[in-house]
């Protein structure tokens, strides 16, 4: 069938480029229209659009609109990389709590970062999800924008539309896991489940043989190194352009290695997103192996910089008359690499299984039934089916369990427009000190987002 995909959110051009690669790639017949509020962003991420299809003769039709009802109608596959506010908003939602001594590395996801990303996109993306329903209402409907879960859960609470939510993070930690275990990863074989950004890989290993004692000895031999053992402020360079070398945190990974010890499973999506979780371990400035997490450790400015970098590159090549590079028309690794296939094991009724992120039905039994969890799903007709698996143990239900009720709060915050929902969020977190704290915190993040916030009155 020819596919009529609507990509909203398709300012992020690395993200429409690589989905444009790959249908290119896969010689499908399909119209794709794009869709963004912003009409520079859209109008770079268009040029691009056109010159790689014309570059290969695709049978590809492109399109572009700032109104997403302009496309919708008659869509078979809608796909979502909305970011609200842009790189700029995302900023403040780490250098205010900067401020209060609060350092996120990513700050999309948990965190006073992920709960104040939440109160701007879900209202967004509940209003995506009603124009889905009345439009396209048999499309297939997946969304990659952050923070996933509280926004999978808004959507399906307020709207019942079946999102499923796509992260590559669980592919890139098996391809981690099977290279650290020296196993081909056709071979590597794996369960995983949790919450994206905090996904449990409870089962590893080939067929008929059990890898998760081996991956035990590897964590205790990573962590036994001298380097890890006390503070390593040593190892890193003061340059704003250091690259971590292969005995340095950020490519140990020693909190994750050190939670599979401690928890008996490894968290994906390894030490940049899961450190966030446990606010509480790296309170302090230095509490990351020595250093800062989000300044010196996994900068976050080092994030937005490149961020702004490659959408300048690829604006002048969007309208330079030179040819698009080879790189456009290679496959290359990101958030977009999975939902081509997807879509086409869905169609075959192939049943391949794919990470999802989908209401719990047996996936995690010792976790509310109507919790947004990350885990196996299998491809049929009818879209992605997670499938049951065996109750995490009592320490790692605990954990996701913790954070649903942070979820299930900022989820009824953002819908009800609710600064005191806000506050309990923020407390639940876990990265405040004090009820005043979260009380100031929550005010300056609702001022200084007030753009992307109708219902808030300062």
């Amino acid at each position: 069938m020819r596919e009529k995909v609507v990509l909203i959110g398709a300012g992020s051009a690395m993200f429409t480029c690589g989905l444009v690669g790959d249908l290119v790639r896969l010689g499908w017949e399909a119209d794709l229209a794009m869709v963004d509020i912003d009409p520079q962003a859209l109008e770079v991420a268009l040029r691009l659009g056109k010159k790689m299809i014309e570059a290969r003769k695709a049978p590809i039709t492109i399109s572009a609109s700032t109104d997403r009802r302009d496309c919708l109608r008659g869509a078979t596959v809608v796909i979502c990389t909305v970011g609200v506010g842009g790189r700029r908003a995302w900023e403040q939602d780490v250098f205010i709590p900067r401020k209060y001594g609060i350092f996120q590395p990513v700050g999309d996801t948990v965190m006073p970062g992920g709960t104040s990303r939440a109160m701007r996109m879900i209202p967004a993306m509940v209003a995506i999800a009603r124009d889905v329903l009345e439009l396209a209402p048999k499309a297939l409907f997946f969304n990659y924008s952050n923070p996933m879960t509280p926004v999978c859960r808004a959507i399906r609470k307020a709207t019942g539309a079946k999102v499923t939510g796509l992260c590559h993070g669980v592919n890139e930690v098996a391809k981690y896991l099977a290279e650290s275990l020296k196993v081909p990863l056709k071979d590597f074989e794996y369960t995983a489940v949790g919450l994206n950004h905090l996904t449990w890989f409870t089962g590893t290993g080939t067929a008929g043989s059990d890898l998760s004692g081996r991956l035990k000895e590897i964590a205790r031999e990573k962590l036994s190194r001298k380097r890890v053992e006390g503070n390593l402020a040593e190892l890193f360079l003061a340059s704003g352009h250091w690259e971590p070398g292969p005995d340095e945190p950020e490519q140990l990974n020693p909190f994750s290695w050190s939670m599979l010890l401690a928890f008996g499973a490894f968290p994906a999506a390894m030490d940049r997103h899961a450190t966030e979780f446990f606010p509480a371990l790296f309170s302090r400035e230095g509490a990351y192996f020595g250093k800062t997490l989000g300044t010196e450790s996994y900068s976050f400015e080092r994030t937005i910089a490149a961020g702004d970098r490659e959408f300048a590159r690829m604006s002048e090549e969007a309208y330079a008359e030179a040819p698009l590079s080879s790189q456009y028309f290679e496959r290359s690794v990101g958030e977009h690499e999975q939902v081509m296939d997807i879509i086409a094991s869905i169609r075959g009724n192939r049943g391949k299984v794919y990470s999802a992120n989908l209401p719990n039905q047996g996936q995690a039994p010792n976790l509310p039934a109507d919790a947004v969890l990350e885990s196996p799903a299998a491809a049929s007709l009818e879209g992605l089916r997670p499938l049951q698996q065996p109750p995490l143990s009592t320490a790692q239900a605990g954990v996701i369990a913790g954070r649903l009720a942070w979820c299930e709060t900022v989820v009824e915050a953002a819908l009800e427009g609710s600064r005191d929902k806000f506050v309990q969020a923020l407390v639940l977190d876990g990265a405040v000190r004090s009820l005043e704290q979260a009380g100031q915190l929550a005010d300056e993040l609702l001022e200084a987002q007030k753009a992307h916030l109708p219902w808030y009155k300062s």
